[in-house]
């Protein structure tokens, strides 16, 4: 039997954890062993036992993390969310810095990964996190290797996984990974939950192309570009547009938006493309054209270098019930 051990820090999403629960739960009861797989433990730092969630709702853990000796070897520890509060990431961190050695895996979900981050459990290793949350970790922790695609990663002992639900994946991940796949694809059914997400472990994030730091050229031309995107977008041709040598309004854009103008430009026009297939029945081949890729060549590349997917198994996952013609 394994030991599942969930933190859940104070103000989050509760589905995270109690999901997780629930998938392990499954797993005992599709079982034919006549003990459990699991055995799971939610605990807090707060007092009373008492988690308040950001929905208003309440959760009763059955520990206080202060409770619990970090030495105890529990099979498994996952912190779901990063909390609210500076002294409670820093207490969940100390706490998971003094068990790490004892545990055999350490995981989190959604912005769990910063206070594994915060102990120094992810240190020279791959890992991922909410979409929102990727540039913070990556400025805040260089030595991280930080993985913007998957939806969870593993790294010998260590997992992350992305946004919310997210958690689930993981779960099921471990669950094969520790009974076998048949078991996890039968939890899977009986949750009406797919084993594998159909189209790469990719998460979407809404991308919002970086603005300048201060109102100006720079920023204008930016607001042009989002509304052209189907023009010639080369850097000779904006540089023009802002009076400046391609050399220089390089340097000038990168400085004041974080990024180059190539990049800028490619991403303003996936995320124009996203929309159209999001929200038409407009045909690839003519959305590569009206935001500026050329090609539905073009366009596949460009998704599948950034969303890990090609346009039409995009479409098939977001678009509108009710698409315009």
């Amino acid at each position: 039997m394994y030991s599942f051990l969930i933190i859940v820090p104070d103000g989050g999403m509760l589905f995270e954890a109690t999901g997780i629960a629930d998938i392990l739960q499954h797993a005992n009861f599709l079982s034919p062993a006549s003990t459990p797989l699991y055995q799971v433990t939610i605990a807090t730092s707060q007092p009373y036992h008492v988690v308040h969630g950001q929905s208003g709702l309440n959760l009763l853990a059955d520990a206080s993390l202060n409770e619990l000796d970090p030495g105890q070897p529990y099979d498994t520890v996952i912190i779901t969310g990063k909390g609210h509060q500076d002294a409670e990431r820093a207490e969940i961190a100390d706490w998971l810095r003094l068990a790490a050695p004892h545990v055999r895996r350490v995981a989190s979900v959604c912005g769990g990964a910063l206070i594994l981050a915060q102990a120094g459990l992810l240190n020279h290793r791959r890992a991922t996190t909410h979409w929102r949350l990727l540039d913070r970790m990556e400025k805040e922790y260089p030595d991280i290797q930080v993985l913007r695609g998957p939806v969870y990663v593993q790294d010998g002992p260590v997992w992350t996984s992305a946004g919310v639900s997210s958690g689930f994946d993981l779960t099921l991940a471990m669950v094969e990974a520790d009974y076998g796949f048949t078991l996890a694809r039968d939890v899977a059914k009986e949750l009406v939950m797919y084993l594998r997400r159909p189209g790469g472990q990719a998460q979407f994030s809404h991308y919002l192309p970086e603005q300048a730091k201060t109102p100006g050229p720079i920023r204008d031309l930016q607001q042009w570009v989002m509304e052209n995107p189907r023009q010639d977008l080369s850097v000779e041709s904006l540089a023009g547009k802002v009076a400046m040598s391609p050399r220089n309004f390089t340097r000038v854009f990168t400085r004041e938006t974080g990024t180059t103008p190539a990049k800028y430009v490619e991403m303003v026009r996936l995320n124009a493309a996203r929309e159209r297939l999001e929200q038409t029945r407009t045909s690839i081949e003519q959305i590569a054209a009206e935001t500026g890729l050329g090609s539905s060549i073009n366009l596949r590349r460009v998704f599948e270098r950034h969303l890990q997917v090609t346009p039409t198994e995009y479409r098939e996952r977001f678009h509108s019930l009710n698409p315009a013609p």
